[in-house]
């Protein structure tokens, strides 16, 4: 036992040297290459916001003034900032993007999970047929369906309301496509186990299902806020209202009687990214994961 142990051991310590000699090797050509493709487009991302953080820090006059200068000559300033809070409906715009993005993250999370569920699990007439058609909707283009949308929602007399940002906006074939294949994944016996119990089928999908599914849901969840808060072409369409009007609709009204004031809107973009800046922060781990396992970066 002693032999063996004496010649295991240089084995092993040779092992050690030649992972740690190929690791001291540094980096892989390959490696370096990547690495400055993803600073290019961390740059390429990055200088438009800070030219546009920097603009907003600005005064009207050098924002519009030639040639351009990155650093005001006055010092930074927070008047573009002040005006668009003070002067205008921003804090109603905010207010109705976090209720009507709120109302479409809940909504569309239950609507594409009860889905999901339902094309895993059950079995029902036309099922394969439904779910080809699920999965068609997802090529076609969304602004095809403006139209059709917009004349339903009129026949319902519903334009110029809450209604018609939120309703179109909570069935997402996407992601009822992710959860019914995340579903499929779920041991089967677990839901065989509390069917013996006595569970019945909305109590297993409740009590079993769900625990099971937080971290896709917490990734469709992030992925739906950010697309509702986003969106802007449906709600310009639906909603004339100013007292309506989400964030990124309201914000190009934002003008005076001298015409475009540049650092207002900067100002104003900055305040509309700030939430999704907030969400990213904080959920920054859920994101990566949800990309990394829906292959979708959001809507």
């Amino acid at each position: 036992m002693a032999t063996l142990t004496a010649d295991a051991t240089p084995d092993l310590t040779d092992r050690r040297t030649t992972t740690s000699t190929s690791r001291g090797r540094g980096p892989s050509p390959w490696r370096a290459l990547a690495f400055v493709a993803l600073l290019v487009l961390a740059v390429t991302w990055l200088v438009p916001f800070v030219w546009a953080l920097i603009t907003s820090l600005k005064t009207e006059t050098e924002a519009a003034a030639t040639p351009i200068t990155l650093i005001p000559e006055a010092g930074l300033t927070l008047d573009a900032y002040v005006r668009t809070i003070a002067g205008g409906q921003l804090p109603l715009w905010v207010g109705n993007s976090l209720l009507t993005s709120a109302i479409i993250t809940l909504g569309g999370v239950a609507i594409s999970a009860l889905a999901g569920y339902a094309f895993s699990r059950l079995e029902f007439t036309g099922k394969k047929v439904l779910f080809y058609a699920i999965i068609g909707s997802i090529i076609v283009p969304p602004q095809i369906l403006l139209v059709p949308l917009f004349d339903q929602m009129l026949a319902l007399n519903l334009i110029d309301t809450y209604a018609a940002i939120i309703l179109p906006q909570l069935v997402h074939p996407p992601m009822v496509y992710i959860l019914k294949k995340f579903f499929d994944a779920v041991p089967i016996e677990l839901e065989e186990a509390a069917r013996v119990d006595g569970a019945h089928r909305l109590r297993v999908f409740w009590s079993v299902v769900l625990p099971l599914s937080r971290p896709i849901l917490a990734a469709v969840s992030i992925f739906l806020f950010i697309g509702a808060w986003n969106n802007f072409l449906w709600p310009f369409i639906a909603v004339n209202d100013t007292n309506l009007m989400t964030l990124p609709v309201g914000l190009q009204t934002v003008k005076s009687a001298y015409g475009i004031q540049y650092a207002q809107n900067m100002a104003a973009a900055m305040l509309a990214a700030l939430p999704l800046i907030i969400v990213f922060l904080f959920f920054q781990r859920q994101i990566i994961k949800g990309v990394a396992t829906t292959g979708f970066g959001g809507q």
